[in-house]
């Protein structure tokens, strides 16, 4: 596995367990950049990790994904957002062990 792609997981799955979330996301910009964040569960408001993560690379100024993680137990996520900046970055779903079970 590529380091950079370890250390989203790393970060996906520290950030899942800081918060007893049920998924931990990390993104990667096109400049190396990460962005870490977990569910959003509101009232009023309900966005997955991911689409979070998203969503802080592109407030941050980011142009483009290189690479996306997502831990969960849950089923497979929701990519549309990452397909959006990043078309042909890599989604890789891993569980809370921090093992890859599928690419997207």
């Amino acid at each position: 596995m590529n380091p950079e792609d370890d250390k989203l997981i790393k970060l996906a799955r520290s950030s899942r367990a800081r918060n007893g979330a049920p998924e931990g996301a990390a993104v990667r910009d096109e400049t190396g950049r990460t962005y870490t964040a977990t569910t959003v569960a509101l009232p009023h408001l309900d966005l997955t990790a991911l689409q979070v993560a998203v969503a802080m690379a592109v407030a941050s100024g980011a142009e483009g994904l290189e690479a996306a993680v997502v831990v969960t137990a849950g089923e497979l996520p929701d990519i549309a957002a990452v397909r959006d900046l990043g078309p042909a970055a890599p989604v890789l779903v891993a569980g809370a062990d921090g093992v890859v079970h599928t690419t997207l």
